[in-house]
């Protein structure tokens, strides 16, 4: 395994740890992510005991500058998802 965890290292130490099809480890991964990303989507916050909350923030609008020209430009609002770790994760990983 390399220093990226990917999600087909995911679904091989699962499908390994509980003697299942990778198959079927695939498809709760994907099935677990679509649902992540739908309730994102509508707005709600998605929080896992022991890891974290994810939460969709709003950045508005503003104005910046072009770093080369320095002309003023204006930036658009835009969503971003942002991770809260737990107190469990940030001990487990110091």
């Amino acid at each position: 395994m390399s220093d990226t965890l990917t999600r087909k290292d995911l679904v091989e130490v699962l499908a390994k740890k509980h003697d299942l099809p990778k198959s079927r480890v695939d498809a709760l991964v994907v099935d677990l992510l679509d649902d992540v990303t739908k309730a994102l989507k509508k707005g709600n916050k998605v929080a896992l005991s022991q890891f974290g909350i994810f939460e969709v923030k709003k950045r508005p609008a503003r104005k910046g500058r072009n770093p080369a020209t320095g002309a003023a430009i204006k930036i658009p609002a835009k969503k971003n998802v942002r991770f809260k770790s737990s107190a469990g994760l940030k001990k487990t990983i110091g």
